[in-house]
């Protein structure tokens, strides 16, 4: 069964992920000038631009902040945070559901895309152990 989109697309929607990788790529920037770099690649108008851009402050994904005369949107997290932070809360609600399961189909994830990485997860696991053995975290 297949039920993902690829890329962020199951958490923010395709415009939504459009404007975020604009801002990570440029920083930050008025609504006019996401506008035109999203009208390269779509046929948008500038208000549908700026009603994604304020969904996006109103879920906590980017930040909105007074410029000289206009509102500069930057995004409130680094790609790598973003990807941390809904990584996070994907498997905490898979892991709600079945935490063997998850933890079965992430290692065989794992080992279809990166072999090598099981590595680094083994890792990552016996570290935790331990710090878990000897009450840090």
């Amino acid at each position: 069964m297949k039920v993902a989109k690829e890329g962020y697309g199951k958490v923010v929607g395709p415009l939504e992920q459009e404007i975020l990788e604009v801002l990570w790529t440029k920083g930050g920037l008025s609504g006019k000038e996401l506008f035109a770099e999203v009208k390269k690649t779509r046929h948008l108008a500038l208000t549908t631009v700026l009603t994604v851009l304020e969904r996006l402050a109103k879920k906590g994904f980017v930040t909105k902040g007074k410029g000289e005369s206009v509102f500069i949107f930057r995004p409130a997290f680094t790609r790598a945070e973003f990807a941390r932070e809904v990584s996070h809360d994907v498997l905490k609600g898979i892991f709600d559901i079945s935490a063997s399961g998850a933890c079965a189909c992430f290692v065989d994830m794992i080992a279809e895309s990166d072999p090598q990485e099981l590595e680094r997860l083994s890792a990552l696991i016996e570290r935790k152990k331990k710090t878990l053995d000897t009450g840090r975290d």
